[in-house]
């Protein structure tokens, strides 16, 4: 299995690995160690570059299986054993983990307010996209929540991150904040993402260390998506 730094350290940009994986027909590499997100959750997966010494490969996407985390590159590939240097394209991970956590603020705050839970989601840096089962939306609502949603990110809330075993997660209903479980059943250990004060979730994706990072947002769009769902569509100001 590959070390998931970016599972305990979301701020590391670069790492040295070594490739214990070659699949050459599908042109991707599986490393022991890995700053790289594998996408999940609705958060995109990293991209970025692997240095074979002076030879860059393009890091164009990553995902995860029983084995670990793949790397599909451009370029040819290195050799099993072969030790490399990698390094996320920063800028991009970096407005992806200020959205994520604004998608988790977005989270409490409508969870305070009404009490739905979330029934789908996705985001691309610096936008957020997130759906609640909510029949009795009004629409002069959406200034309220955009207004509180940046009460909140300015409050600078820390943003804490645990592990639980799973049998004491399943325990503690309220950190599935999607209508339908989504975490696999073989999954051991449950990781925590907690907006200390406002929202606390299962969750394996990257963020900020507080809300102080994200910025404001703007809340673009609620749109009606039939029967009592609606979507909310937001930006990051900067």
């Amino acid at each position: 299995m590959t070390d998931t730094i970016y599972s305990t350290d979301a701020y590391a940009r670069s790492m040295e690995a070594a490739v214990v994986g070659v699949d050459t027909d599908d042109g991707r590499l599986l490393l022991d160690r890995t700053v790289f997100y594998p996408g999940g959750g609705g958060q995109p997966h990293d991209v970025g570059n692997l240095w074979v010494g002076e030879d860059r490969l393009a890091v164009v996407r990553v995902t995860a299986d029983r084995d670990g985390v793949w790397h599909w590159v451009e370029g040819g590939l290195p050799a099993l054993g072969t030790t490399l240097r990698g390094e996320l394209d920063w800028e991009r991970r970096y407005k992806t983990m200020r959205t994520h956590t604004a998608m988790h603020a977005m989270c409490g705050v409508i969870w305070r307010r009404y009490q739905v839970p979330v029934t789908g989601g996705n985001m691309t840096a610096g936008e957020g996209r997130l759906d609640f089962e909510l029949p009795e939306w009004d629409a002069d609502d959406k200034p309220i929540v955009e207004a509180e949603l940046n009460e909140e990110l300015a409050a600078r809330r820390a943003v804490e991150v645990s592990f639980l075993p799973r049998d004491e997660a399943d325990q503690d209903p309220s950190l599935i904040r999607t209508k339908i479980s989504l975490l696999p059943a073989d999954l051991a250990e449950v990781r925590v993402i907690d907006i200390v004060g406002l929202d606390r979730q299962a969750d394996g994706g990257t963020h900020v260390d507080s809300t102080g990072e994200v910025g404001s947002i703007s809340l673009a769009t609620v749109k009606s998506k039939g029967r009592g769902f609606r979507r909310f569509r937001f930006t990051l100001d900067a």
